[in-house]
């Protein structure tokens, strides 16, 4: 079995996407609709990196990263945020939040994979 992939994103378009390109590499792929399933999924299942989107129906994706580090057992778990935000300060408003790195959307998924490797072999 891969590395575990959490991806918090409301959109099934972009989950449909990420999910094909992350389980043709052997990733062990799940996926939340909100930021409260999220969170749960999280601390249910362990995994080994969280795709964060920002824009959520229910609590935005900073407090979703800034949940997510207050548990002890998730702390080192690599947060990417994601988003349509391009805005100036966005990419540093989602570091301030407790994630470790920030990618535009549409999502490349070559930058994708690179990042993804980055992460899960530090």
């Amino acid at each position: 079995m891969g590395k575990k992939v959490l991806y918090i994103e409301d959109n099934a378009d972009n989950v449909l996407l990420v999910q094909r390109a992350l389980e043709s590499r052997g990733y062990d792929f799940a996926w939340a609709l909100n930021g409260l399933t999220g969170l749960a999924k999280a601390e249910a299942n362990q995994p080994d990196l969280i795709m964060l989107d920002i824009n959520l129906p229910d609590i935005d994706g900073y407090e979703v990263a800034r949940r997510i580090r207050t548990h002890a057992h998730l702390r080192a778990v690599p947060i990417i945020a994601i988003t349509a935000n391009a805005l100036k300060g966005d990419a540093d408003k989602a570091l301030a939040a407790g994630c470790d790195m920030y990618m535009p959307k549409p999502i490349n998924i070559r930058e994708l994979w690179t990042q993804l490797a980055s992460l899960l072999t530090s």
